[in-house]
């Protein structure tokens, strides 16, 4: 009898998680490029959309809560601030919802050939982080109106902050795609989670108000928040330099910082866990 070495080949649906993606990196390419491409098909704007969809949100917040309920008093610059928030929760929240559906909305590929099932959520972050980037771009010649001179603390800042919702939006992806293929209340629970993402983080008001008028535990969990440090990260890089008299960060926000970084690290684990447990049926359950 003929023995065969099978040490080179892969069980197919055992891989090792996320760190096939390293191997797969052409197809991923290849599923970034596709979802750039497909977003804005058929469309007279085009990618403009990606300028003016943000940019009306944005001042329909400015208008109510600048004008209507004068949050832009005592707080200087006050449309650089929120435009600085606004844009890091948009990240998480279109990264969050595209990694929740990317099994579901790539169905024909699952269901007919082995891949990383992770390829899926990793191209979603990716391609949100794309269209995140029209709206930086925005966000920087706002604050160059204001008087804004980068700094190297400043764009470490904004580097982290913008890992902290990478990876926190991924986590929370990788757990969401798995539970929605079976259950597809979990898409419905997403939009809910996301819609709370502005209102859960400094975006609309200051920290300041969450200690004044909470108690003090309250305020604990609230900076543990990962989008919550992302956006005060998003704050101290953009919106900071421009100001002359800074309220500062919250006490002890490196300790914050580092729980934060913690959570992001346990919805990765968390989130890659219960995927890997779902996607032995994904084709079926499709």
């Amino acid at each position: 009898m003929t023995t065969v070495d099978l040490s080179e080949y892969d069980v197919p649906g055992r891989g090792r998680g996320i760190l096939d993606v390293l191997r797969w990196r052409f197809l991923l390419r290849l599923l970034v490029r596709k979802g750039t491409a497909t977003r804005y098909r058929n469309s007279a704007l085009g990618w403009t959309w990606s300028y003016v969809k943000p940019l009306i949100q944005f001042l329909v917040y400015w208008l109510v809560m600048g004008f209507i309920f004068g949050m832009d008093r005592g707080l200087e610059n006050f449309p650089a601030y929120l435009f600085a928030g606004f844009v890091a929760v948009n990240y998480f929240n279109e990264a969050f919802g595209n990694a929740t559906t990317s099994i579901v909305d790539n169905r024909a590929l699952v269901k007919k050939i082995y891949l990383p099932r992770e390829l899926f959520p990793v191209a979603a972050i990716i391609g949100a982080f794309v269209h995140f980037l029209p709206q930086l771009a925005i966000l920087v010649l706002v604050v160059l109106l204001y008087g804004w001179v980068p700094s190297l603390m400043g764009i470490i800042a904004i580097l982290l902050g913008i890992a902290i919702l990478a990876a926190a939006s991924l986590g929370l992806g990788l757990f969401f795609a798995g539970l929605n293929v079976r259950f597809r209340d979990a898409q419905n629970f997403v939009d809910i989670l996301r819609m709370l993402a502005t209102w859960a983080s400094p975006v609309l008001y200051t920290w300041v108000l969450i200690r004044d008028n909470l108690p003090e535990w309250v305020l604990y969990v609230y900076m543990v928040n990962p989008i919550t440090i992302a956006v005060e990260l998003f704050h101290y890089g953009f919106w900071r330099p421009t100001v002359g008299d800074w309220h500062g960060f919250p006490p002890h926000f490196e300790l914050y910082a580092l729980g934060a970084i913690g959570i992001c690290i346990a919805f990765l684990l968390v989130g890659q866990a219960v995927f890997r447990r779902f996607e032995r049926s994904f084709a079926q359950d499709l």
